[in-house]
């Protein structure tokens, strides 16, 4: 795996230049189901985007997986070579400017985490697996900027290789996010997989793409929109076939789409597309591409659809600039998490202070000096109780479920995993087992935040404001000294008594605690 988690930031403040703005380069890799792109952007001071470079190879992924949803070993060296020439690309920028996600495939392959470390050897960077839901809010981000800043709504739909992302929102973002089994990769494979193109096929295909788009139609027509918007290749492919016949102009027809359809048809095999404005590389997959927006416009009622020529990757962009600059996205979803499960909010504060200070005192002993584990520490401190929705009885374990199945807005999956672990570790048996599936990585920094999260839910289990006073950590590799004032801990049987346990527990797992 590539060793860049969790270590000190290796960069930061924008370069200056000799105007006095600042300049910052960021790049975002998009790991698709069908094509991997890496889109190099720099933002000036201004916070307009600057494309300085684009790179697209046609991996193919989700075409490499068997009826087991296990990877080819064909598929698996294109996408290794093609991560490698990317990382070549971006190896001298700064990790906090290179966010590289991973979309459907990546969350249906089979052990696809032995697959993504390998793979972040070879880019050089950590690879996130985000949900449907986060992509949709990645997709609207990267088309809606810049759009004009009025109140209309917008649909936006993005058709990748392996999942096709539909939101509804307006200026001030996504209302209604979505994403469905629907791409042009897995679509062209279930119904045209011996490249014979037949009317009766194609019928099919559009018919099975309403079907996966009929538990949302009612709630996204009701919703309704003022202008429809697609993005991605698949639609900007059709687009381009669609003005290079005259079938169109700057908008996707009904009309125009059916005449298409009508001469797809009539080809007979996928190898006999040789459509104008249509990409050599997009043509094995373009009759599934086709059927899918058939049935997203049949669905939807779609007369009109404009294209963009943004999508994900534009929206990684912009939202590096948001983590790097304050995270207030996911700030705001933890809380948002939160008041939903009915959380102590100034209970789980008073925690998160406790935890930030324990934190503060063991960053160089215990090399968590990335600025990932101060967040993640408060985030799980914040969230710590949200299993007692549901019961009181093992919490712990029904905040881990819930925050691992729910969709929280800006986080990956790995993070949601990385959080959810830290709230089951926050009490009970510090096991080992918690920690499968956790990237390597991370393995030894999240038990120790773990511990550090467990200290402060013991020193507030009192729940009264201001009860902890100031303390004293001290770090070894495997033990924690903890120095407490005067006469407190005798003062605080109950505690005391709770660290006995404690201690007890750590020893268990592997480490000494210590406390007077």
């Amino acid at each position: 795996m590539a060793d860049d988690t969790p270590k000190q930031d290796d960069g930061g403040a924008p370069p200056a230049r000799g105007d006095g703005s600042h300049e910052l380069d960021l790049a975002a890799v998009d790991l698709g189901s069908n094509s991997f792109h890496m889109l190099v952007a720099r933002i000036g001071s201004d916070g307009l985007m600057q494309v300085i470079d684009r790179l697209r190879e046609p991996v193919r992924l989700a075409g490499g997986l068997d009826s087991d949803l296990r990877l080819s070993v064909e598929a698996r060296e294109r996408a290794l070579r093609c991560l490698a020439r990317f990382g070549e690309r971006i190896q001298h920028l700064p990790k906090r400017n290179v966010r590289v996600v991973g979309t459907n495939t990546l969350r249906e392959m089979h052990q696809g985490f032995a697959f993504i470390e390998t793979a972040e050897a070879a880019l050089g960077h950590n690879i996130e697996v985000i949900s449907g839901a986060e992509e949709a809010r990645l997709v609207y981000e990267g088309v809606t900027r810049g759009l004009e800043a009025d109140q209309r709504r917008r649909l936006v739909v993005d058709i990748g290789g392996g999942s096709t992302e539909l939101v509804i929102g307006d200026a001030h973002g996504p209302r209604f996010l979505e994403s469905v089994a629907l791409g042009c990769v897995v679509h062209t494979q279930r119904f045209f997989e011996d490249g014979n193109i037949t009317r009766k096929r194609f019928q099919a295909a559009r018919l099975a793409a309403r079907v996966e788009l009929e538990y949302l139609e009612r709630q996204y027509r009701e919703a309704g929109w003022d202008i429809a918007i697609g993005s991605s290749g698949t639609v900007r492919g059709i687009w381009r076939v669609l003005m290079a016949y005259g079938w169109c102009d700057d908008e996707i027809t009904r009309e125009g789409l059916e005449q298409l359809i009508d001469v797809v048809i009539a080809t007979g095999r996928i190898s006999a597309i040789k459509f104008e404005g249509l990409r050599e590389d997009r043509r094995p997959v373009f009759p599934g591409g086709v059927a899918a927006l058939a049935g997203v416009f049949d669905s939807l009622g779609i007369e009109r659809m404009r294209t963009s020529d943004r999508a994900l990757r534009e929206g990684l962009i912009y939202d590096i600039c948001e983590r790097n600059g304050g995270d207030a996205i996911r700030s705001e979803s933890v809380l948002v998490t939160a008041r939903r499960y009915g959380v102590d909010e100034a209970h789980a504060r008073d925690v998160a202070d406790t935890a930030r200070h324990a934190l503060a005192q063991v960053v160089e002993p215990w090399g968590l000096q990335h600025p990932q584990c101060e967040r993640l520490l408060e985030w799980a401190a914040l969230l710590h109780e949200v299993g007692l929705s549901v019961s009181h009885a093992s919490y712990h374990k029904h905040g881990e479920y819930i925050l691992r199945n729910m969709d929280i807005q800006g986080f990956s999956q790995t993070e949601q995993k990385l959080v959810s672990v830290l709230v089951r570790l926050h009490r009970g048996k510090l096991s080992s087992s918690v920690l499968d599936g956790v990237p390597g990585s991370w393995a030894q920094p999240i038990k120790r935040l773990a511990i550090l999260l467990r200290l402060a839910y013991l020193l507030n289990r009192s729940r009264k404001p201001g009860v902890v006073p100031a303390f004293a950590l001290r770090a070894t590799r495997n033990g924690l000294h903890l120095e407490l004032p005067g006469r407190w801990l005798e003062n605080n049987p109950l505690t005391c008594a709770d660290l006995e346990r404690e201690a007890g527990q750590l020893k268990a797992a592997g480490y000494r605690l210590s406390f007077r």
